[in-house]
């Protein structure tokens, strides 16, 4: 497995395009902790989901209506919100943003092969 192993990041790496107005770029990682910047268009979504990982996420921009463990709010610049590992959250894009995600451990499904 290939960890990012650079101590900067300057915000030159490639984007991933994930599809319906969403894109990824990984910031950093290793095996306990990443961190991605995630850019969404108006009304894309980040459909609700769980996973195992405990993860932070901060609206860097834009405004989004969030749902965590059925609770809904409307965040947006200087916001964020805690999933704890098996809760359901998902994200609404209301005015195009980004958020930045940190997960622990790191997403090994996030991961190409």
């Amino acid at each position: 497995m290939n960890f990012k192993k650079e101590p900067f990041f300057d915000g030159n790496s490639e984007w991933e395009d994930l599809g319906d107005g969403v894109s990824r770029q990984f910031v950093g990682y290793n095996s306990q902790v990443m961190m991605v910047i995630v850019k969404f268009e108006k009304d894309a979504i980040g459909a609700l989901h769980q996973h195992f990982h405990s993860q932070i996420t901060y609206v860097a921009s834009g405004k989004f209506e969030v749902t965590v463990d059925g609770e809904v709010k409307v965040l947006q610049k200087g916001d964020g919100f805690f999933a704890q590992p098996n809760i359901f959250h998902g994200v609404k894009c209301l005015e195009a943003g980004q958020l930045i995600d940190a997960f622990t451990p790191f997403r090994e499904d996030f991961l190409k092969d």
